[in-house]
């Protein structure tokens, strides 16, 4: 009898043991996440390390050349329009991206003689209503953002909404739970 309980009970210690250091495991990760923002100090000397590094220096290369200099003034002519948050009239070019791009699914348009990617943080059912664009198509457009990258030889829009023919096809959801 008492080797039966003593079988029982060794497992039981066990699994416990286990479940109590996988707990401590995670309350150690949450501690983690809530480190205190840096200082400005902290920052520029985080920054001044990563401009040491290869890619770094390549962003640095890139920020100088006539290819960077175009995407950056490209990012200025719109940037009144992202700051209020205002349409911008914009003609479709291409209905895919650049070969090699990860952004996800958008198209090329043009907007001001500039050429833009505009990317879509799209459900399955609103690819269907962007999936009708057509090529000369004049949308219109509404972001708050627009990034670069030395990959892409044009700035690129995350789209807010879109419209065509006075009519919303594409409106951003907030994701849930976060910003």
């Amino acid at each position: 009898m008492k080797k039966v309980i003593f079988a029982l009970m060794l497992p039981l210690i066990v699994v416990s043991g286990l479940v109590f250091a996988n707990r401590e495991t995670k309350n150690e990760s949450t501690k983690k996440q809530f480190q205190k923002p840096l200082s400005a100090a902290e920052k520029t000397a985080a920054m001044k390390k990563w401009e040491a590094t290869p890619d770094g220096i390549k962003f640095k290369q890139w920020e100088v050349s006539s290819r960077g200099k175009k995407v950056y003034a490209a990012e200025e002519k719109i940037w009144k329009h992202l700051t209020d948050y205002t349409n911008m009239e914009a003609v479709v070019t291409s209905l895919s991206l650049p070969p090699g791009s990860r952004l996800g699914f958008g198209v090329m348009v043009r907007i001001n003689d500039d050429d833009y990617i505009v990317t879509f943080d799209a459900t399955e059912s609103q690819l269907s209503q962007l999936q009708s664009l057509k090529i000369n198509d004049k949308i219109m457009i509404k972001s708050r953002y627009v990034s670069h990258a030395p990959k892409y030889a044009y700035p690129i829009i995350s789209c807010g909404s879109l419209e065509k023919d006075d009519k919303v096809i594409f409106k951003r959801v907030p994701r849930k739970g976060g910003c």
